[in-house]
């Protein structure tokens, strides 16, 4: 390992280490624009120059040269001065001095460095270059004669997102970076290269001179979009979210967040429910909460379990069904949280964990995805899978049908039936799956909510089994849950025999009597008619069209709650803003009925209910740590049906209530549907 002095302070690296990043381990800061950790190195900028000894008499760029032994540094002498300002002068020279005026407000790592590192002064007279903007799409807003060509949203769009679609064009003065034929960024994740931007040539569209920084106040938080439960700061002012913005969480999702986690954020605004209503002679009334409640108790009163049932939906926190479950106990009825027909079962934690967990998958080196599209289904968690397909060092191969997942992936077919030829040995891939020391499957709901999942599961489960897929400390079987309030619902059982479609058929026959619908929008509701239906959630969607009683529930932004992601890792939002008008956090809604009906809750604050519920399910007290879920075989083969896997999401940006209620959303389908619609209806483009 090289040992080196930089600064005077000797330190010792790994090899292939450079002088940058062992200046960053030794606490010594080094300027740069063009260098990023996770991105590979350009060595544009040259900010970043040093003095090098031994070695030639001229700077060297510190972010691409390889840290020796022996070698000594120095970044603070005068001579390195001034070539940070001379840099610092040359970058300059083109910018435009819009800075009062610039949507950054602050937020620019070119402002603090030529603060820091600039000459204070200006020698060129000349005319600046002036760059036309660009057409990126309806979450990207240009202007162009800002940049400064450090192509990190270029390497960004080929390295991360998988989507060469950014690129540069012309030579010296005249390179320009562009989308080729100024069509829309088509990824799901485009907005990360508003952060990745170091100059404000690239900022974010939808949020475009809505706010500055020092008028926000910021909270961490996690997104609920999808099951990886990204870490974010939800930025607010007054009463309305203004933006969402990653966090760090390497185990999770590195810095990275998806478009819809980052720009759905106006949904939140929008189609909310503020009041309770009742239905009367057909027609929606606002109604007192006290009168809502005893129609609901005067409607259930009487009823048997049997006849009652309970659905929840894709966005609760465990709180919420917590509350839920001990209302529907005193009443003797189930709840079913597999909205989307999954068949998935609450027997072995293992059977619906992303066991190998996020992090694995840089250690993974084979992967067979099943009825899975990672790149709808959680798009930082492909990103991942792609950085792994780069190293060249991990296999991949599909069954299902064949998607576009931004890297290469071996198409086994679009039959369960292949399964078996893997178990049998009839399939090339059941060798590299048998020499590989770390593979791992990844089971998507698209396998899952079929009539023959039960099927499938018993073949994986042998798969796993026959090829060692759980040895040691590894687990190789994972599930990629689509729904963030999926895995704490099954670990607290909330599901019933027959699944979704038990509920709606006993609704259509009559023997179900009252539904009570936590936030289940992705039903038919119309199946519902012939029930009494309960709706509690936050948007008027799919399940307020035939309810004849609404209660006013809060989002996750204006609550604390509790969701377990995909690998069943503990996470809590925190309550950002308040709520609309009447709405109320879910587990409050509860506490309030259940004295109504005559069977009262046990916990009257937060903190008691947090405390019954850890002591129900004590593995909910240990916060953000990826658990280890005993393995078991339990599966029971059934027969396979002859027909392809359909995936679980058609429309990566209309997954649920609030993505729907988006404006921005709505612009970015249109934009992937037809990428010459560059231009959208949010924010401007100058």
């Amino acid at each position: 390992m090289p040992m080196l002095k930089i600064d005077g302070i000797e330190i010792e690296v790994d090899q292939g280490t450079t002088v940058l990043q062992a200046a960053e381990q030794a606490g010594i800061e080094i300027p740069r624009f063009c260098y990023h950790e996770r991105l590979s190195i350009a060595g544009n900028c040259r900010m970043c120059l040093v003095e090098v000894s031994p070695g030639p008499p001229k700077p060297a760029a510190s972010c691409a040269l390889p840290a020796a032994d022996g070698m000594e540094v120095k970044t603070n002498t005068e001579k390195v001065k001034k070539f940070r300002e001379g840099v610092m002068e040359f970058l300059l020279i083109n910018h435009p001095l819009d800075c009062p005026i610039c949507d950054q407000g602050g937020e620019c790592d070119l402002q603090d460095q030529s603060m820091a590192y600039g000459i204070g002064d200006n020698r060129y007279n000349e005319k600046r270059r002036i760059v036309k903007e660009k057409k990126m799409g309806p979450l990207i807003r240009t202007i162009m004669t800002r940049c400064i060509h450090c192509t990190r949203c270029v390497r960004f769009a080929d390295e991360v997102a998988g989507v060469p679609s950014l690129g540069a064009i012309g030579r010296g003065e005249n390179t320009q970076i562009t989308t080729y034929q100024e069509q829309a960024f088509q990824s799901e994740m485009s907005g990360n290269v508003v952060d990745l931007c170091p100059v404000g040539a690239l900022t974010s569209k939808p949020y475009t001179f809505k706010a500055r920084p020092w008028e926000l106040k910021n909270t961490e938080t996690i997104d609920v979009h999808d099951a990886l439960g990204s870490n974010i700061r939800v930025d607010s002012r007054g009463r309305a979210i203004m933006r969402a913005l990653p966090r760090v969480n390497e185990d999770v999702n590195e810095e990275w967040i998806s478009d819809k986690t980052r720009h759905a954020v106006d949904g939140l605004g929008k189609n909310r429910l503020d009041r309770p209503y009742v239905k009367k002679n057909g027609k929606l009334q606002e109604v007192s909460w006290s009168e809502a409640f005893n129609l609901i108790s005067k409607k259930i009163a009487g009823l048997n379990g049997n006849q009652i049932a309970g659905l929840v939906g894709d966005l609760c926190d465990a709180e919420s069904m917590y509350a839920f479950k001990q209302m529907m106990n005193s009443l003797g009825a189930k709840i079913e949280c597999r909205q989307d027909g999954s068949k998935i079962e609450t027997e072995y934690r293992s059977g619906y964990l992303f066991n190998s967990g996020v992090a694995g998958i840089d250690d993974a080196d084979a992967v067979l995805l099943v009825g899975s599209n990672p790149r709808h289904e959680s798009p930082v968690l492909n990103a991942r899978l792609r950085q792994r397909w780069l190293t060249r060092e991990c296999k991949f191969a599909n069954i299902g049908p064949e998607v576009d997942l931004s890297y290469k992936i071996e198409q086994l077919g679009d039959s369960a039936g292949i399964l078996q030829d893997i178990l049998d040995g009839k399939n090339n891939f059941a060798d590299v799956l048998d020499k590989a020391k770390k593979p791992m499957i990844i089971l998507g709901q698209g396998a899952l909510n079929r009539m023959d999942s039960h099927g499938i599961l018993k073949l994986v489960y042998d798969i796993v089994d026959k090829y060692s897929l759980v040895k040691d400390d590894w687990n190789g079987f994972n599930v990629l849950q689509t729904a963030a309030s999926r895995v704490a619902a099954l670990d607290m059982e909330l599901v019933r025999d027959g699944g979704v479609d038990a509920i709606i058929s006993g609704a259509e026959g009559g023997d179900i009597k009252v539904v009570y619908n936590l936030g289940a929008d992705e039903i038919d509701s119309k199946r519902l008619k012939k029930a009494f239906v309960i709706y509690q959630g936050s948007h008027g969607d799919e399940g307020v069209r035939n309810a004849d009683v609404i209660l006013p529930g809060t989002a996750y932004t204006e609550k604390s709650g509790t969701y377990l992601n995909t690998e069943g890792r503990v996470q809590r939002t925190q309550q950002a803003i308040f709520g609309p008008g009447e709405a109320r956090e879910d587990w409050t809604i509860f506490r309030a009925l259940s004295e109504v009906i005559g069977n009262t809750l046990s916990f009257d604050d937060i903190v008691q209910l947090r405390a019954a519920l850890i002591e129900d399910y004590p593995h909910f007290a240990i916060l953000d740590r990826k658990p280890i879920a005993e393995w078991a075989n339990t599966g029971t083969m059934a027969p396979l049906l002859n027909v392809g896997f359909t995936m679980a999401i058609s429309d990566f940006y209309a997954t649920n209530p609030i993505a729907r209620a988006s404006e921005t959303m709505k612009e970015c389908r249109n934009a992937m549907s037809n990428p010459n619609h560059a231009e959208g209806a949010t924010g401007t483009n100058g």
